[in-house]
């Protein structure tokens, strides 16, 4: 698969996930760091499990990244706490002037509410591609996430967190696309 359909589809992907969002809309996030900037749409249909998502990265030095995704999403319990949770795919794609390549990441996310204190939560996301399901110079995938949320008003959460995405590349070298401790906000809508 061509990289440069990928990101042509995630291109196109995103604005129509992002114009859904008034009929759809769950939520919209932008992450920011020393290196990268991130924004992210997620939404899911009236009366589904289901969460959609597109996301597109820019980390300095001229890199681009977006990710797509897919997961069944429900409502559970960790111990005593109130949990979201999701499992599923991501599909991310990068371009970077001598690497670009490619995975669909197999994992999911949890979401975990601190009852004692309103407004808190503990949210981690991991995915994971192995070679078979990579593509370009990638010959492995690994994306992981952690970070802490704090619900000011409503609609509108601030967050804080670290971000890892690394790509093992054919000829048994790596390169990490983006690591790091970042700051952002979510709206909900």
């Amino acid at each position: 698969m061509n990289v440069s359909k990928l990101f042509l589809a995630a291109s196109t992907a995103l604005p129509l996930i992002a114009g859904s969002t008034i009929a759809l809309a769950s939520d919209v996030s932008l992450r920011i760091s020393d290196d990268s900037v991130h924004s992210q749409v997620n939404v899911t249909p009236n009366g589904s499990n289901i969460d959609l998502g597109a996301g597109y990265m820019y980390h300095e030095g001229s890199r681009h990244i977006v990710n797509l995704d897919l997961h069944a999403k429900g409502q559970t319990a960790v111990g005593n706490l109130p949990t979201t949770a999701g499992v599923g795919i991501q599909a991310t794609g990068f371009d970077d002037d001598s690497v670009d390549g490619g995975a669909v990441g197999v994992g999911g996310f949890a979401r975990l509410n601190i009852p004692s204190v309103p407004g808190l939560s503990f949210e981690g996301a991991l995915h994971y591609a192995p070679s078979i399901l990579s593509f370009g110079d990638a010959d492995d995938l690994t994306r992981v996430r952690a970070q802490a949320n704090y619900r000011v008003i409503q609609n509108a959460d601030v967050f804080v967190g670290y971000h890892y995405l690394n790509a093992d590349l054919e000829g048994h070298s790596d390169v990490t696309l983006d690591k790091g401790l970042f700051a952002g906000m979510k709206l909900i809508f």
